[in-house]
């Protein structure tokens, strides 16, 4: 009897170790926490930068003028509020955003008419405004340029809604990016978000923890277009509870199954056992 009970013992020491080992704390799935323990800080160095555009881009651009005959010319009729809605819709086809958008080409240059070609690569849209301007000032007068970058877009991997979301506004922050994606799940793991990022230099993986308050004044606070945000699972996810009830219901399932194989256990193999003896 001393040798079943010691068995039960271990087993139940098991059963409760995997099961707190496995449990989802709060501490694993907050946001905003203070860096402290494993929640790292990040230092207060970069700040948001103007996105510069990149050979594949499309650029709205508008022409406003007081000649009509003017706008007429240069505009497509098309606001960038409705492009981009446009956009949003799984109707809009290659054609229709070629109607309305100007590419950059490989050599980074877009092709503008009764001004040519122009090099944009590296610019910025304020900067692309100014250049239209100053080249358009010398084929009609009184214009302003209205310049935007139509196609950001950026993809999330692992979250509730995996998929590929526009850029909606100038600045998009990581908690905005992970809203809608309909947030990191429970099982998400916060402590090892990865950013796959295009650069100059090529393609680049940046690992960070969202958890940490300090993510605002890291270079991942702010999503860049092209950007793919890779969520994985945690590493131990035998149990799942995440509330009090779940703890409760699986305790009370653990206890019944140990009980259910002590029974067996000494039902078919130990009183056998000690009848053949």
């Amino acid at each position: 009897m001393c040798a079943k009970i010691k068995y039960c013992r271990l087993f139940f020491i098991v059963i409760c170790s995997s099961f707190l080992g496995s449990c989802v704390t709060n501490r694993q799935v907050n946001y905003m926490q203070k860096p402290v323990g494993n929640i790292p800080s990040y230092a207060d160095t970069v700040m948001f930068t103007d996105y510069t555009v990149q050979k594949g881009d499309r650029l709205y651009i508008r022409v406003y003028s007081t000649n009509e005959e003017t706008n007429t010319y240069f505009n497509s009729g098309m606001d960038a509020t409705t492009l981009v809605r446009m956009m949003n819709t799984t109707n809009t086809t290659t054609t229709s955003m070629e109607l309305y958008t100007y590419l950059v080409n490989d050599n980074g240059e877009i092709t503008y008419p009764m001004i040519g070609n122009v090099y944009v690569r590296g610019m910025g849209s304020r900067e692309i405004k100014e250049v239209l301007e100053e080249k358009l000032a010398g084929v009609v007068s009184d214009i302003s340029v209205e310049v935007k970058i139509i196609n950001r877009t950026f993809s999330v991997i692992g979250a509730k809604y995996t998929g590929k979301y526009v850029i909606p506004k100038e600045k998009l922050t990581i908690f905005e990016a992970l809203a809608m994606a309909g947030d990191i799940s429970t099982y998400g793991d916060r402590s090892k978000v990865r950013i796959i990022r295009e650069t100059d230099s090529g393609t680049t993986v940046k690992m960070f923890d969202v958890r940490s308050e300090d993510i605002i004044n890291s270079e991942f606070y702010y999503i860049e277009p092209n950007d793919v945000i890779y969520i994985q699972a945690m590493d131990r996810q035998i149990f799942g509870a995440t509330s009090l009830a779940s703890v409760i219901s699986i305790t009370a399932s653990t206890v019944s199954f140990g009980l259910f194989l002590y029974a067996f256990i000494d039902d078919y193999i130990v009183q056998p056992v000690k009848e053949r003896q």
